[in-house]
């Protein structure tokens, strides 16, 4: 419960490259997340390159912060893992797939895991997804039957984000019904 009580979203790293076996570390934690049906409908890519990272940063409502942090992963659910008809898909914000759905919240679980390990790391971490699927997908090539859930900027951070309020236990819990 400690990392899940210290993680902050940070949007400040220090210049310092984030190891190989911690990243991996941290996708391995993803790929253990539980999955609706076991579909395990994600895929990540990890990216280091500057230009690359500046390009993700504009299609991510160019948010220069995102800059400082030595390493993004680009979080991506599939949704060939529960549909099986290979004919074309189209995917962005507004369509209308109950699939879509489940995907998305597959990879959600698979992301947390991600930002939880990097936390058990030393790590620092902050999800973004200011971005629409058309801005973001031809940076890296990412098929439109693909759907982008998040870009999550990796690395040692440089700050320690103040604790943001939480609502009180009584007012998230209903019992047996609304």
């Amino acid at each position: 419960m400690r990392q899940i009580e210290s993680r902050r979203s940070v949007r400040k790293y220090q210049d310092k490259k984030v190891e190989k076996e911690k990243i991996l570390q941290m996708l391995e934690s993803a790929r253990l997340a539980p999955s609706g049906s076991n579909t395990q409908p994600w895929n990540f890519i990890i990216v280091e390159s500057e230009g690359t990272k500046e390009k993700l940063t504009r299609a991510d409502h160019n948010q220069r912060w995102m800059l400082s942090a030595p390493l993004f992963l680009v979080c991506i659910a599939d949704i060939r893992s529960r549909i099986e008809h290979g004919g074309e898909i189209s995917l962005d914000e507004y369509s209308p797939d109950p699939e879509l759905k489940q995907i998305i919240r597959d990879t959600a679980i698979a992301i947390e895991h991600i930002l939880l390990e990097a936390e058990n790391l030393g790590l620092s971490t902050c999800w973004t997804a200011w971005f629409q699927q058309e801005d973001v997908r031809p940076v890296l090539n990412i098929p439109k039957d693909k759907y982008v859930c998040g870009i999550i900027t990796v690395g040692y951070g440089d700050e320690v984000p103040e604790r943001r309020p939480r609502k009180c236990i009584e007012e998230i819990i209903r019992y047996e019904q609304w």
